[in-house]
């Protein structure tokens, strides 16, 4: 039997009566707040869309959105139109922070925007594509990649959309380390802060889980982000048939999604309504971490291994890598890397008074390969090598 938590009746009575008077907290990040990079650039006063709606809309109408659909969420290699590919997970983060921080009094235009952007720089193949990339970005420029970092760098570089510094510090934070109770925002002031943020996650690998979110909102979106996959991973790991059978232990959050997403929404608004930060329960913080290492255990470790990404994917991103910027440097305009990728940018930059091409090599070609679904770096890759045997083989809707 399931076991749902509901708030206290003092909570539930006081968010009425509040609601009703308009006595509710103020602890919302305002539209007034909003700070952008280029001034007033694509920036048009409607008087009925506010500053962060304006950048949900830029996000999902960014050309790499639609790629959400084809990025592997965990399960690569796998025909199943009931597993989840990366489009869903960002809508269910959306939601369940949405419902969060619609319940606190916070901004959920500001919300629905880091949520939805928040893995538009992640790579094919999911964090062992990630994994991967990196490894080839460090051996050659000394830069790290990261997902969270990289989607800052699609919404405010390569698609200069004039987003606002507070949802590109949510996008950028999305991997701030779990490890206390209460999260404070640390704001950071402008753009010139924002771009030393950056450049310490391309020098530390780790730097992106020690970068604390800026606003209650993006805090939310961050714990959203584990409510989101936590259940669902496990959900679509059954589906899949890599577990025969649910082997999670049920903890005080419960096993199930339905428990897990419920009970620490529930636990995050009775410990946060009204308060200038985000808190959970000690014990609920630990189950939630308790099963965010379980899933690792029982299914992302497996996945890398069992799925042998490393013995096909890593091998093939590199050969890739390498004939990408050669074709690059050596300026043959009929590749994919001009025609699919540069020229594609291009068309829209040059709307802003900004010239993609003049970027560098290795960048370039690590945006590209970034900004590849899983089904296009296989196809792109039989396309430049098609007499090698890649090695993969799909799980069939029959096998």
């Amino acid at each position: 039997m399931m076991k749902l938590d509901t708030l206290s009746a003092e909570l539930t009575a006081r968010m009425k009566t509040e609601r009703a008077t308009g006595t509710y907290p103020r602890t919302a990040c305002p539209d007034s707040a909003a700070v952008y990079r280029y001034g007033s650039m694509g920036i048009v006063d409607t008087g009925w869309r506010s500053a962060y709606a304006r950048d949900t809309e830029m996000i999902m109408h960014c050309p790499f959105y639609n790629r959400y659909s084809d990025k592997t969420q965990v399960f690569s290699f796998v025909k199943n139109d009931d597993v989840s590919h990366r489009m869903l997970h960002v809508q269910l983060v959306s939601r369940i922070a949405r419902t969060i921080g619609a319940a606190l009094n916070l901004n959920t235009d500001l919300i629905e925007a880091i949520a939805l952007g928040h893995d538009m720089g992640h790579t094919p193949f999911a964090h062992a594509g990630e994994r991967f990339l990196d490894e080839i970005s460090f051996a050659r420029t000394g830069r790290h990649f990261c997902h969270a970092a990289q989607s800052a760098r699609v919404l405010d570089r390569i698609y200069p959309y004039n987003i606002t510094l507070q949802t590109l510090t949510g996008l950028c934070s999305h991997n701030f380390l779990l490890d206390r109770e209460k999260y404070v925002p640390e704001p950071i002031g402008d753009f010139a802060e924002f771009d030393r943020v950056l450049s310490c996650c391309e020098k530390d690998r780790t730097y992106v889980t020690r970068i604390t979110p800026t606003t209650l909102e993006a805090i939310v979106v961050r714990i959203s982000d584990i409510i989101a996959y936590l259940g669902k991973d496990r959900e679509d790991a059954l589906r899949a048939g890599f577990i025969r059978e649910d082997p999670f232990q049920n903890n005080v959050i419960g096993a199930s999604n339905t428990e897990i997403v419920n009970n620490l929404a529930v636990n995050l608004i009775e410990n946060s309504y009204g308060k200038p930060y985000i808190r959970l329960d000690r014990s609920y913080l630990d189950a939630m971490m308790q099963s965010r290492q379980e899933n690792y255990a029982v299914i992302y470790n497996r996945v890398t291994e069992e799925g042998r990404l490393a013995e096909t994917v890593r091998p093939m991103m590199a050969e890739l890598y390498e004939r990408l910027f050669d074709d690059l440097v050596q300026g043959r305009k009929e590749s994919p890397i001009f025609t699919h990728h540069i020229a594609y940018v291009e068309r829209f930059q040059a709307l802003r008074g900004f010239s993609y091409g003049n970027e560098e090599p290795d960048r370039i070609v690590t945006d590209y390969i970034a900004s590849m679904t899983d089904d296009y770096f296989l196809d792109l890759y039989r396309y430049f090598f098609p007499w090698r045997d890649t090695n993969i083989r799909y799980q069939g809707y029959f096998d």
